[in-house]
């Protein structure tokens, strides 16, 4: 094993090391770019308050850019040897400068070095998430624009319950959505500040120039109190992962709808086969694999919040605990980006069958519409409520679109409120770095 950071002579027993180290090195992979980014942002900030010369900074600089490209092109691979991302990117700064590398850890430790890293991390992955959910947001409101009059039943309990469309169904998710930005929104205000400077969360006895180094990160402000820092460290993955969990809620119960919508027994859409696969045995199937994977994905987030939320009930400060909180909250959120992505090539790979919906709004549903004109007419509402119960078997059938246009209160099917939703969609994107 290369030499760690914190060896100070004897030797450390090798299954207690395997043990603690555990996957480390695999994980900060992902995490190495904004390590080598947050190394270079102190450096120049060691210099601006004169512990490093402008040589050094200059060398020391030099030398991490040409890591992160090492980095980028897959050349700066992580073993077991190296304990973890930040012993590797010292102990190569010492290979290639010697004594000028030995300098780079001066007024900074591992605790906000792997603090600054997962809220760079962090950042970057929330703003992908919110790309995806903005524009999947966006394609459900095209599909409702589209499908404003496209007549289907609604439901409660799984049971036809009045008319409804396909537009205000897909108004309804992507309202869903737009909601889920505001969760994303907040973890993200939260990440966007700089720990670096805290040291091991007491801070150090240098100047440190915070606020410049912060500033070089793009973060939106400092955190102030390194043992706060310190000690959100997990909290904060938590609120990270339960904005997945807003998400990625509102994707289960899209995929949801349209594994109901896929049964024979309805039969209101069909996938694609590209988005279907086929059984081993029966030779008529074409199973909605994806869907199905979609809709189970969101206990992959709960289960990494769980994880995380058990492992933080700690005193304050550093503890090392605190890095099993790694892994779950990167499983959580790469199988956040990867499911939500998928809501426009879902939406883009069905076919509605019109003809279906249509005629799946049947008499039972206008028992409502029925209900409330009476009372509209002088009959007591509950006197109204059972005259129509006692008439369900001899209820006309109703048109789906008049009762449709008879709803015209902000947001129901008959005034869907799409420019509406549209301009919060937009207004909470400048909330994210979005592509």
């Amino acid at each position: 094993m290369a030499s760690t950071l914190w060896d100070k002579g004897g030797v450390s027993d090798a299954l207690m090391m395997r043990y603690t180290a555990r996957d480390d090195f695999r994980l900060d992979q992902r995490l190495l770019a904004y390590d080598l980014k947050a190394t270079a942002a102190h450096v120049r900030g060691l210099g601006r308050i004169g512990v490093l010369n402008a040589d050094e900074v200059q060398k020391l600089t030099a030398a991490l850019g040409d890591l992160a490209v090492e980095n980028a092109e897959g050349r700066f691979l992580l073993t077991e040897r190296d304990e973890d991302g930040h012993t590797a990117i010292e102990m190569r700064l010492q290979d290639r400068l010697g004594d000028v590398g030995k300098k780079v850890h001066t007024g900074r430790s591992r605790n906000d070095q792997v603090l600054v890293a997962m809220r760079l991390y962090e950042r970057d992955a929330i703003d992908e998430i919110a790309t995806h959910a903005i524009v999947g947001a966006r394609a459900l409101l095209d599909l409702a624009e589209r499908e404003a009059r496209t007549a289907m039943p609604g439901y409660t309990h799984l049971q036809r319950a009045v008319p409804s469309t396909v537009g205000y169904w897909a108004a309804a998710i992507a309202e869903g959505l737009e909601g889920s930005l505001f969760s994303l929104a907040a973890a993200r205000s939260l990440v966007d500040q700089s720990p670096l400077g805290g040291a091991a969360g007491f801070g150090v006895n240098l100047p440190l120039d915070r606020d410049g180094v912060s500033k070089d990160l793009g973060f939106a402000r400092v955190a102030v109190n390194p043992l706060a820092s310190q000690s959100s460290r997990g909290i904060v993955e938590a609120m990270v992962l339960s904005a997945c969990f807003h998400a990625m809620a509102v994707v289960r119960r899209f995929a949801w709808d349209i594994s109901l919508f896929t049964m024979s027994e309805m039969g209101f859409v069909k996938l694609d086969d590209a988005l279907t696969t086929g059984s081993s045995i029966m030779p008529q199937k074409r199973n909605p694999d994806v869907i199905e994977l979609m809709r189970a994905a969101c206990s992959v987030v709960v289960g990494a919040l769980n994880e995380v939320q058990t492992i933080v009930a700690l005193p304050s400060g550093y503890h090392r605990d605190l890095q099993l909180t790694k892994g779950p909250t990167m499983r959580g959120l790469d199988e956040t980006i990867a499911t939500v992505s998928l809501v426009p090539r879902v939406l883009k790979g069905m076919t509605l069958d019109r003809a279906r919906l249509a005629a799946a709004v049947t008499p039972e549903c206008f028992a409502t519409d029925k209900a409330v004109d009476l009372a509209v007419a002088g009959v007591p509402f509950r006197e109204a409520y059972k005259k129509v119960a006692a008439e369900i078997s001899g209820l006309a059938q109703g048109d789906p679109l008049a009762s449709i246009d008879a709803r015209t209160s902000f947001g129901s099917p008959g005034n869907l409120g799409l420019d509406e939703l549209a301009r919060r969609i937009s207004e909470l994107e400048k909330s994210f770095a979005v592509a």
